[in-house]
């Protein structure tokens, strides 16, 4: 099986997790676009209670154009999605891996787009495992 996310494990609380994340994409170049608390959804739809996890529309409106110019249909995996859960003490954040996109839509002009948003996010990620997202 394809890994379609790229995933880093935090030993930060949530809430600073979040906060982290937000700065991280802020530095590589990303606005957030939506937000998506589900465990509030949940309980409020559902009447259930999950761990605390945030979905953040992330978007980089250069990458985003260059997407679009190559395939238009790349609209319908726009923005970014960029998650970040509650697991124990710590976080897990985890982002749709932007190299299945070529394959994805069988686009090979996007490969490069994808190669560009891989870097990005992995940057921003590695940031905060190496206690760059202060």
């Amino acid at each position: 099986m394809n890994e379609f996310t790229m995933t880093r494990s935090l030993p930060t609380p949530y809430a600073q997790a979040v906060a982290q994340v937000r700065e991280g994409l802020a530095r590589v170049g990303f606005g957030i676009l939506t937000e998506i608390d589900i465990a509030a959804t949940l309980k409020t739809k559902l009447g259930v209670d999950v761990p605390a996890k945030l979905i953040l529309g992330a978007c980089r409106p250069q990458l985003a154009h260059q997407a679009l110019q190559a395939d238009p249909r790349v609209a319908t995996l726009l923005p970014c999605n960029v998650v970040v859960s509650a697991d124990g003490e710590g976080s897990v954040v985890e982002i749709m891996n932007p190299d299945v996109m070529p394959g994805f839509t069988g686009t090979p002009a996007l490969k490069a787009v994808a190669t560009e948003a891989r870097e990005l996010l992995t940057a921003m990620l590695d940031a905060l495992t190496d206690g760059g997202a202060q």
